[in-house]
């Protein structure tokens, strides 16, 4: 049986408890070997958003279909944005860091039209929010000022929460570009089908050529 389309339940809820505005985010590439991670942000007026038919987590639609989609998503959406962090940033800060630099960029992106006061965060893993952190004497060290919304991870958000499957959808699609533009560059690691992920052939060519400037140098690789 198919799995029930996302919908604005949870972000209607949020608008009932006083966050009018809401943004579901969700991150593409965290398991790739070349290529950066991207992260997609939607930002809805969640009391009066209405349902926008077909869109479902990206990894459930056809490349044709996601793309399809994209003119009508940031149509419906007040604000959006993609956001990516390198693999030379991923390599420098490591996973957790670039997808705070990417869902940063895209958050500051989006929130340049309308600032949200909630942000859904899809997992169980808060990568988004300044860690604080102390030195070894217990003392607190400066950090970064306090977001100006509230955040909360959600389990399955892709699959529940229609605005953090739209942003799915955004980062899948632009991310999916960016890799078959590579791959005119670099036609041998097949990223124009394997989007950089560790296919059998993707690891063969790595042997056989080496990593590019755009693998991550610091990860298993082959």
């Amino acid at each position: 049986m198919a799995a029930a389309p996302p919908t604005l339940d949870w972000e209607r809820e949020l608008a009932a408890q006083g966050y009018a505005i809401v943004a579901g985010c969700d991150e593409v590439g965290r398991g790739s070997l070349a290529g950066p991670v991207s992260v997609g942000v939607v930002i809805v007026r969640a009391a009066t958003a209405v349902d926008l038919p077909g869109v479902k987590d990206s990894k459930l639609l056809r490349p044709a279909v996601r793309e399809a989609l994209v003119p009508a998503i940031e149509e419906w959406a007040e604000a959006s944005a993609v956001g990516h962090a390198a693999a030379h940033e991923i390599d420098a800060v490591g996973l957790v860091g670039a997808l705070r630099l990417a869902g940063t960029r895209a958050l500051a992106q989006a929130a340049q039209t309308l600032m949200p006061d909630f942000v859904i965060l899809d997992g169980n893993q808060d990568w988004l929010s300044a860690p604080e952190q102390g030195d070894l004497f217990g003392a607190a060290l400066p950090v970064s000022p306090p977001a100006p919304w509230r955040l909360q991870t959600r389990i399955k958000a892709d699959m529940t929460c229609l605005s953090v499957a739209a942003a799915s959808v955004l980062a899948k699609v632009e991310r999916d570009a960016m890799m078959t533009a590579l791959a005119q560059e670099y036609p041998a690691f097949g990223w124009d089908a394997n989007m950089g992920y560790g296919t059998a052939s993707h690891r063969a060519a790595i042997v056989e050529f080496g990593p590019t400037d755009f693998h991550r140098k610091t990860w298993r690789l082959v």
